[in-house]
Parts: C-alpha cells; sequence; structure tokens
C-alpha cells in the first residue's frame, strides 16, 4: 500500500528514486565509482597510520612535545 506522505525516513529513502537518478545525473553515478575506488586507499592508510611501530612513534612525539621543559 502506498503511503499519502512518507513521514519516516526510512520511507523517504523507499520511495526515492534511486534508479533515475543513478541512470540521468552523473554526479550520483561518480559518486559512486569514487567511492569504490578510494575505499581501498583509505582503508591502507588506517591500516598503516595505526601499524604498531606508527603508534609508538606517536606517542614518543607526543611525551616530547607535551612534557614540561624548565626554560626558565
Amino acid at each position: 500500500r502506498v503511503m499519502k506522505y512518507p513521514y519516516t525516513f526510512t520511507a523517504k529513502l523507499a520511495q526515492f528514486p534511486f534508479k533515475y537518478h543513478i541512470d540521468n545525473i552523473w554526479l550520483f553515478r561518480y559518486y559512486f565509482i569514487g567511492i569504490v575506488v578510494t575505499l581501498p586507499l583509505f582503508y591502507k592508510l588506517g591500516k598503516l597510520s595505526y601499524s604498531p611501530a606508527n603508534v609508538r612513534e606517536w606517542e614518543e612525539k607526543r611525551k616530547e612535545l607535551f612534557t614540561p621543559h624548565r626554560h626558565h
């Protein structure tokens, strides 16, 4: 049964014409292509930034940066 007005967010999503937008609007198509292309890159960067060696290196940098040095 079709609602007169989709009040909830999920009802609005269910009635949104995705196929029309993907077929006729270039931005939708390239948005999804861009996500698929860049997802492996972001995955690799995340794995590199949270590697144990990198975490240790940044802990040392933060310790050096934030420990008070008696300058005066």
